[in-house]
């Protein structure tokens, strides 16, 4: 989830205490990706200047905050900017010691940063800009740094797949940013789940109930809604810019769900609305759904970006049952399996900035030792897919198919006349 004050609202729920941000976990997600037959030519490269030029696209409180532990890393030099409002770049600039020069705005600035010498980018914008930025990241022989989620609707899915396998094919690391992957907790515990721990699965839930973190956004919308530039400026409230909090927030937890099921469901049948906060914007503030299986297994699914007034449980939850056990995950809390093949897990309160960290340093490794894989990806595009899934048959109110879903592939359109290059 991005937030634009670059802090997430997600707490530990059971002290209401904001997650705390702590030091560098060393351990890189190794469960993730493996490493593949080193370059000759890449490693002696890195090996003579191991520290990579890149470039933020995006650069507002999450881009901003994210290229602090670029930069914090050792391994890189951050030396460009790209977002489409000058106070943002000059900020984030000014932060981190960019140069005026090396300061991109405009809706075409993250191509003139392109033309620079980075050779890897962090692409940090609303989300529904990812795919076409990342397709030109990789065009223009520059490593992409993906924030989640990927893209808004299934053409840009897949075209975020298409330029993973090009960004392969062209020798480059193509790395998505998701925090739970990179935990060795999630890790363990659903690699059991995998070989068996709960017996017969039966079914599951799949939670995400939070505050809006977009409450500062709406003086923009208060001002004049239909002016694109305020739009872009709560694009959080936007469902296209954003793909609804379906996609853009609850993408966490439905990531989880599609990690452990290994597959995408069959159909969804769903509803949501726009009830429990101010109605400005498009996007809504709850979804109910209910996602089928294979074998007849259903995972019901709810989200809520509201005030929950103390209610508990909060946050990103996920529940598997099974014959022999349930799996239990708190983004921020506990992680454990319960029943016949007991594992404690531990407690991932740090889960926020160290998943981060752990993916900037599995990415640098990455390069640093030509790691062409790009394994992120593929379980990237189809969680994705899910949250389109149930957006889709929410809005519609009604059974929608992964089939249907995938035939019509139906874009979303952003409305950006009136913005500039």
């Amino acid at each position: 989830m991005k937030k634009e004050d670059g802090k997430s609202s997600i707490v530990n729920r059971q002290s209401s205490i904001p997650l705390t941000r702590r030091q560098f976990a060393t351990r890189a997600g190794a469960g993730i990706l493996t490493v593949s037959v080193l370059d000759s030519h890449i490693v002696r490269s890195y090996a003579a200047n191991s520290r990579v030029k890149i470039g933020i696209i995006g650069c507002g409180g999450r881009g901003t905050w994210i290229a602090k532990f670029f930069a914090k890393h050792g391994g890189y030099d951050v030396v460009a900017g790209a977002d489409y409002f000058r106070d943002r770049v000059d900020d984030f600039g000014t932060q981190l010691q960019v140069p005026e020069a090396r300061r991109y705005t405009g809706l075409a600035g993250y191509k003139r940063l392109l033309e620079s010498d980075v050779e890897a980018v962090a692409i940090e914008s609303p989300p529904y800009f990812h795919p076409d930025q990342a397709a030109a990241a990789v065009a223009a022989g520059k490593h992409v740094y993906l924030a989640k989620p990927i893209a808004v609707d299934v053409p840009g899915c897949q075209l975020v797949g298409k330029s993973s396998q090009q960004a392969t094919g062209k020798k480059l690391v193509f790395l998505v940013d998701f925090q739970t992957r990179a935990n060795a907790f999630y890790q363990e515990a659903i690699k059991r789940v995998h070989e068996g721990a709960l017996g017969e699965m039966a079914f599951g839930e799949s939670t995400y109930h939070a505050d809006n973190p977009f409450e500062e956004k709406y003086k923009y919308l208060e001002a004049d809604a239909a002016n694109p530039e305020n739009r872009l400026r709560a694009w959080g409230l936007d469902r296209v810019l954003s793909g609804d909090i379906i996609t853009e927030q609850n993408i966490h937890t439905l990531d989880v769900q599609n990690w452990i099921m290994k597959q995408p469901p069959v159909s969804a049948l769903g509803t949501g609305g726009l009830k429990g906060r101010r109605k400005l914007g498009t996007c809504w503030d709850h979804f109910t759904i209910l996602f089928t299986y294979p074998d007849n297994l259903g995972i019901t699914f709810s989200s809520r970006q509201f005030k929950g007034h103390g209610t508990r449980p909060e946050g990103i939850r996920n529940r598997l049952f099974g014959s022999k056990g349930v799996l239990e995950t708190e983004y921020g809390g506990q992680v454990l399996i319960r029943g016949d093949n007991f594992y404690r897990g531990g407690d991932t309160n740090r889960i926020y900035d160290e998943g981060a960290i752990n993916n900037i340093a599995t990415f640098h490794q990455n390069i640093s030792s030509a790691n062409y894989q790009n394994a992120t990806t593929e379980p990237s595009v189809q969680s994705n897919l899910i949250t389109v899934l149930g957006r889709t048959a929410a809005y519609e109110r009604r059974v929608v198919t992964w089939n249907e879903m995938m035939k019509k592939a139906e874009p979303l359109d952003p409305r950006l006349k009136g913005l500039s290059d």
